[in-house]
């Protein structure tokens, strides 16, 4: 398919309704190991926990061999194997609250392409809109990438060192159950992520793969834990490298007046994301 053909999707939208019930704020917190009182009605939601909603519920007769759905329907039919996700920048205009009725209205913002190192790639940006009674409450722009499978004889991508000057830090292992519990959570059936022996044979990675919006839950995370009263009104990250369960990987953050930079260090010193968030009343 060439490009000009996937670009007949860009302006395509789609348009969700939900409620953030309680169970799945309980679970999360339970999964990042939080001491959290358990949820109300009316409490704020944290900061990318819209995660836990608006969640895809294709029948699994119209799912791939991947676990993800077969292309085509809202978004385009991009024919490559490995898809991603690249990071996304939020704007964030007021909390999303626990018992509310929410909507999502997601439109194909744009596609374009170029050849990188190992071949072709595809990039995908989807703007959702999400709303609340109260108004419009968060804007995210979500950068999907398309790539071919490697080669056998592909030799890894070069890494680049991830600063080490943070003022707090956590260290996180990612096993298994980790990762599953992220998958099942946010209804996301990417075997890459919980299926060993494809994400090894089939993709050829070494281990299962860390989810990227896990990673930057992780970091606002961190950065709840460091600065509780912060409020974050932007934040932007992107995927470096990717993180496996083959060894733990380090949380890393800096407050410098009313910007905190977060950042993940994978085992090897080597920078997995990169991330910034904008705080309002500092």
């Amino acid at each position: 398919m060439q490009i000009d053909e996937l670009k007949q999707w860009i302006g395509a939208s789609e348009t969700r309704e939900d409620q953030v019930t309680l169970a799945p704020i309980a679970a999360l917190a339970a999964t990042l190991d939080r001491n959290d009182s358990p949820p109300k009605p009316g409490d704020a939601l944290p900061p990318c926990w819209h995660w836990l909603y608006f969640l895809p519920v294709d029948p699994l007769a119209t799912v791939g061999a991947d676990g993800h759905p077969k292309r085509g329907g809202f978004l385009p039919p991009v024919p490559l194997p490995r898809r991603m996700w690249g990071g996304s920048r939020l704007a964030l205009m007021h909390p999303l609250q626990a018992g509310s009725a929410v909507t999502r209205t997601s439109r194909i913002a744009n596609i374009s392409a170029k050849q990188g190192r190992t071949g072709p790639l595809v990039f995908v940006r989807v703007q959702h809109h999400i709303s609340d009674a109260r108004g419009l409450a968060i804007v995210e722009d979500h950068d999907i990438v398309y790539r071919e499978m490697p080669r056998a004889d592909e030799a890894s991508p070069p890494t680049q060192p991830a600063r080490t000057d943070e003022q707090f830090s956590r260290r996180i292992t990612p096993d298994p159950v980790l990762l599953f519990r992220y998958s099942a959570l946010t209804f996301n059936g990417h075997r890459i992520h919980y299926d060993r022996p494809y994400a090894t044979h089939e993709e050829a990675y070494p281990g299962l793969v860390v989810h990227g919006p896990l990673i930057a839950t992780l970091l606002l995370d961190q950065l709840r834990r460091a600065h509780p009263s912060a409020q974050v009104k932007i934040f932007e990250f992107k995927a470096i490298s990717p993180l496996f369960d083959t060894a733990p990987f380090d949380i890393c953050g800096r407050l410098d007046g009313d910007l905190a930079t977060l950042w993940a260090r994978g085992s090897q010193g080597q920078l997995a994301m990169q991330a910034t968030a904008t705080l309002a009343g500092n």
